[in-house]
């Protein structure tokens, strides 16, 4: 690809509805999923982004395909044959989420990859069957082509196949990325040993990563390339919700090293890592203040 070129993103997984049942009893739709928030989060930073989900001819399809045309993203139908998902979220007091899900992954095809500079992957598209294998397939393409690949697992255990594969999987998928994030809930199901969730993001690091990053909520962020390794402290703000929070935070990163030039980077310094990170942990922020999922647009 010419490095004159402007950058594109595909982003691959699922699209879905969030239906949100807040703590007083009442209910909002929103569209959202990882994959579909992580798209959105770049287009509102600027970069031309594609995902490639999903998205039925239904009522909740109407409502994703006109979100993701205000926030600039192009959608590339994997399976149009099939019903729109959706998801759950029950919001407890504390802000914090848990979901229930009614989707299905089958993808039948996805966009030709030398039209990307960027491949991002995650949550249940990459470990769900039987599309996790499609996805599979495209990331090992990818990689084999020079493409940079960003994944995030953000793994749900009610909807993950056994542990040990989905750990298997996970790890095969971070070894063909260049850009790896997880949250500490991802590192809790994964890990293998009491090392807690650092032993989780240094074993990913290990396995082949430009740079690897560890969430923790409200706590700081965590970022390491090689023997790098630094601390992204969070900003106070007063919580609406937690939903889209880790996908604005992965969306932003990877708009930042687009932006920068930076994706075809192998290593980063100290303070190259800091500055991604500061970049990422602002833009969580003000998604985790706004109900629902609503990455911030590049002026915010």
């Amino acid at each position: 690809m010419s490095a004159a070129r402007v950058p594109r993103a595909l982003v691959v997984g699922e699209a879905l509805m969030d239906v949100t049942r807040m703590p007083d009893g009442s209910v909002a739709e929103h569209p959202g999923g990882s994959p579909l928030n992580v798209a959105v989060t770049m287009a509102r930073q600027g970069i031309d982004t594609t995902l490639a989900a999903h998205v039925g001819d239904d009522h909740f399809g109407a409502l994703i395909r006109a979100h993701l045309a205000e926030s600039g993203v192009t959608l590339a139908n994997a399976n149009v044959s099939l019903p729109t998902a959706s998801a759950t979220a029950t919001i407890g007091a504390d802000g914090s989420a848990t979901y229930e899900f009614d989707l299905r992954w089958n993808p039948n095809e996805l966009p030709d990859l030398e039209d990307f500079h960027l491949v991002h992957v995650g949550s249940i598209g990459a470990w769900m069957a039987p599309g996790a294998d499609v996805v599979l397939d495209l990331v090992r393409r990818a990689h084999a082509a020079g493409r940079a690949v960003g994944f995030d697992p953000n793994v749900r255990p009610a909807l993950a196949p056994s542990v040990p594969l989905l750990r298997e999987r996970v790890l095969e998928l971070a070894a063909l990325s260049r850009f790896v994030k997880l949250s500490d809930e991802d590192a809790d199901v994964l890990a293998e040993d009491p090392g807690g969730p650092l032993s989780v993001l240094r074993l990913l690091a290990g396995h082949g990563p430009a740079l690897a990053a560890l969430t923790r909520g409200g706590e700081s962020a965590l970022l390491c390339s090689g023997s790098d390794e630094v601390e992204v402290r969070v900003p106070p703000v007063e919580v609406a919700d937690t939903i889209g929070a880790g996908d604005t935070w992965m969306g932003t990163l990877l708009a930042e090293l687009l932006r920068r030039g930076w994706a075809d980077r192998t290593s980063f310094a100290a303070d190259e890592l800091q500055s991604l990170g500061h970049a990422a942990v602002a833009a969580a922020a003000i998604t985790v203040s706004r109900p629902g999922a609503d990455p911030p647009w590049r002026d915010d």
